[in-house]
């Protein structure tokens, strides 16, 4: 599957001198195979150094980080030679070892001709960081975009990038886009939904639920190995509580995130801040600020740190968490399914590096999100999204 983002891995590439380049993102979106499978086959081959699955690589960087001794040691370990003008150094997991996160600036310092690429799903969680030394990019799970590029409709992926808006164009989003809603865009789990086009639908919903239902398994067992000093039963319950305040929004408008009621005896964002902003720094969850004045730049000057909507990071786990069927997606036969357009927007605008986002309420109005121009003007956007019978078009996503 193809992830937008492999351009800009190329452009890095291109360089005629570089940073080494630290992919950030949540666990289990895809930056392992981003940068082994797709852009490694650019290279003469990838070295990798997999810091999670061989802990005890760490000990390449424990007597020097100094670039020459760093590669004559990986040379040694893995009995391989480091052709600098053909070979990716891939350093995987890279948090689990923070020699190797600090040996980023020698490298860029010493080595700015080398490709060297890390990559890890808790670089927000690191004390340490190379700031200024490394060029950072971000993955999110897979946009509508990569979701429509995956189906393997370059039809209708040509019609989606040219903006057109005819009827059958819509039709044939609109039908992609609730399945969207269901699979959401771990590529596991829209890898499944496509390999499997072949066997009933009820069985291809159920592969894909058992999917969603491994992945949040494993997100709740990392609460407890990196939560550190935040409680993990507090981040866990945090986590679980973001759907279902989304879907108590009876007006179908998501409303600001309420902090009573989460946790047994917190009733204020400073009782919750450490489990939001663990689960924000880990890319789970995103925030969007209610801007409630007139919306002037910098917006970021108007927002207030304990008042904002909190989001999932993923539509299909969201469906999931709140046991949302296929059937229930495709007919929209659920109340107050807003919230579920909202949460789809607020991930497509973070997926094209728009964040944090903001939004403006005043009295009972209410515009979702806000947008500032190239020419720094200020002006409204609606998530709506309508049926293919409505006057309403995809023209958000363009």
């Amino acid at each position: 599957m193809e992830r937008l983002l492999i351009q800009r891995l190329l452009d890095w590439k291109q360089a005629a001198t570089r940073k080494p380049l630290l992919l950030d993102g949540a666990r289990q979106v895809g930056k392992t195979w981003l940068v082994e499978t797709s852009f490694g086959q650019h290279f003469g081959k990838v070295i990798k150094l997999d810091f999670l699955a061989n802990p005890g690589l760490r000990e390449l960087f424990t007597e020097s980080l100094n670039p020459a001794d760093v590669l004559e040691n990986i040379e040694l370990e893995l009995g391989v030679d480091v052709d600098p003008e053909k070979d990716l150094l891939f350093f995987d997991e890279i948090g689990e070892c923070s020699e190797a996160l600090n040996s980023l600036k020698f490298f860029a310092e010493q080595r700015p001709d080398l490709y060297l690429c890390a990559s890890g799903s808790n670089i927000g969680l690191l004390d340490s960081f190379p700031v200024g030394k490394v060029e950072t990019a971000e993955l999110f799970p897979m946009c509508f975009e990569e979701f429509v590029m995956a189906s393997g409709n370059s039809k209708i992926l040509q019609a989606f990038r040219k903006g057109s808006q005819t009827k059958i164009v819509h039709n044939k989003l609109w039908d992609l886009l609730l399945d969207y809603y269901f699979v959401g865009g771990m590529p596991e789990a829209v890898a499944t939904w496509f390999s499997s086009q072949d066997i009933g639908v009820n069985e291809r919903c159920q592969q894909v639920s058992q999917v969603h239902g491994d992945l949040l398994s494993g997100y709740m067992r990392d609460f407890g190995k990196y939560s550190g000093k935040t409680n993990a039963s507090h981040i866990e319950m945090v986590f679980r509580n973001v759907p279902l305040q989304l879907a108590n929004n009876i007006d179908a408008s998501v409303k600001r995130y309420r902090f009573n009621g989460v946790i047994e005896r917190k009733r204020t964002y400073m009782d919750l801040s450490g489990p939001i902003e663990w689960l924000e720094k880990t890319k789970l969850i995103s925030r969007c600020y209610p801007i409630a004045c007139e919306p002037k730049t910098p917006l970021s000057a108007y927002r207030k740190e304990n008042f904002f909507k909190l989001f999932l990071f993923d539509i299909g786990l969201l469906g999931h968490l709140l046991d949302i069927s296929y059937k229930e997606h495709r007919q929209q036969s659920f109340e107050y399914k807003g919230y579920l357009a909202e949460n789809f927007v607020q991930n497509e605008l973070r997926a094209n590096g728009i964040y944090p986002t903001y939004s403006w309420e005043y009295q009972k109005a209410e515009i979702e999100f806000l947008f500032k121009t190239g020419e720094g003007e200020i002006v409204p956007s609606r998530s709506e999204i309508g049926s293919p019978d409505s006057s309403q078009e995809f023209a958000f996503l363009y």
